[in-house]
């Protein structure tokens, strides 16, 4: 089975200014680690332009258009005090969405798509509807997997979050339909303040807090006992991977403790629970990781068990 990397230029050009820890470099040392050779047979495709219209299957038709407006014809400007767009931003944010939904029809229309990694930026698990925040401007897994919904039939879509942080995002998006599934390991207490394990949602969120200093014990404990347990019963149509890589030892703006072998790992479970409950339809995307070194090495292992299948 093929695997398939989408990903555009124009999500490099999204510049967010100096110093800022979400900038093109992050994917500059992507596209680096999967230049080695042994990615070889990684099949490479342009991530397209999503349409208002699929990005307003989650996103208020307003706020879509208030995002793409704020873009400026040249320097910065700040939609809030972390998220920062430029003039490409916007391009690369409907490129970023595009890119998942692209993924979505390929793994359930191409018989030779095994699963997809999509490496853009911004991220996306933090914008809410009608929301910008945490550098995000659109969520691009509730994008794909409302598209999975209303345009294959796949009712019930599940995204898995392993970012250092909760993905507050996707779960205002999801937290009141219960054939849709969110479930995340995250720091807590952390920014944006959400995620704790009582919030349940119409029992379809499954939140997993670990506390600063935790690492693999915990993390896999986390899995094993809350969201693996709930994704299987869930038993999606497909599943989404909000893939972030902060939680690594390595990373400068959080406290978890994770390394590659963790990636490796958590990759493993999901892609098995995906072969038990959704014919292995799965769709990865890149959301935080801001050491970048650590970042190409958790990359280089997920993407090697995405191509492992």
């Amino acid at each position: 089975m093929t695997t398939l990397l989408f990903t555009h230029d124009a999500c490099v050009e999204h510049h967010t200014g100096d110093h800022h820890p979400e900038s093109s470099d992050r994917l500059r040392a992507v596209h680096a680690a999967l230049d080695d050779e042994s990615f070889d047979d990684l099949t490479r495709r342009e991530a397209p332009l999503a349409s208002v219209e699929q990005i307003a299957l989650v996103h208020e038709s307003a706020y879509v258009d208030s995002v793409l407006a704020a873009i400026p014809a040249s320097g910065h400007r700040h939609l809030d005090p972390d998220t920062v767009v430029s003039p490409l931003s916007g391009e690369a944010a409907l490129r970023g969405a595009g890119a998942v939904v692209a993924a979505v029809d390929a793994v359930v229309t191409e018989p030779s798509v095994g699963n997809a990694f999509c490496a853009v930026r911004p991220p996306g698990h933090h914008a809410e509807r009608a929301r910008s925040m945490g550098f995000c401007l659109f969520n691009n897994v509730a994008v794909g997997a409302l598209h999975a919904r209303v345009t294959h039939g796949l009712q019930r879509a599940a995204v898995v979050d392993f970012d250092v942080h909760h993905g507050n995002g996707t779960q205002h998006m999801f937290e009141a339909d219960k054939d849709l599934f969110y479930a995340s390991s995250h720091q807590a207490p952390f920014y944006p303040g959400t995620g704790a394990a009582s919030e349940v949602g119409v029992g379809n969120i499954f939140n997993a807090p670990l506390a600063a200093g935790a690492g693999s014990a915990e993390f896999r404990n986390a899995f094993e006992t809350v969201i693996l347990p709930g994704l299987r019963d869930f038993d999606p149509d497909i599943l989404l991977v909000s893939a972030g890589f902060d939680a690594h030892a390595d990373d400068p703006l959080a406290q978890l403790r994770l390394t590659e072998d963790d990636y490796r790992w958590v990759t493993r479970e999901l892609l098995a629970v995906a072969a038990e409950c959704c014919e292995s339809r799965v769709v990865s995307t890149l959301e935080g990781g801001y050491d970048l070194g650590a970042l190409a090495r958790s990359v280089k292992v997920h993407v090697r068990e995405l191509m492992a299948v």
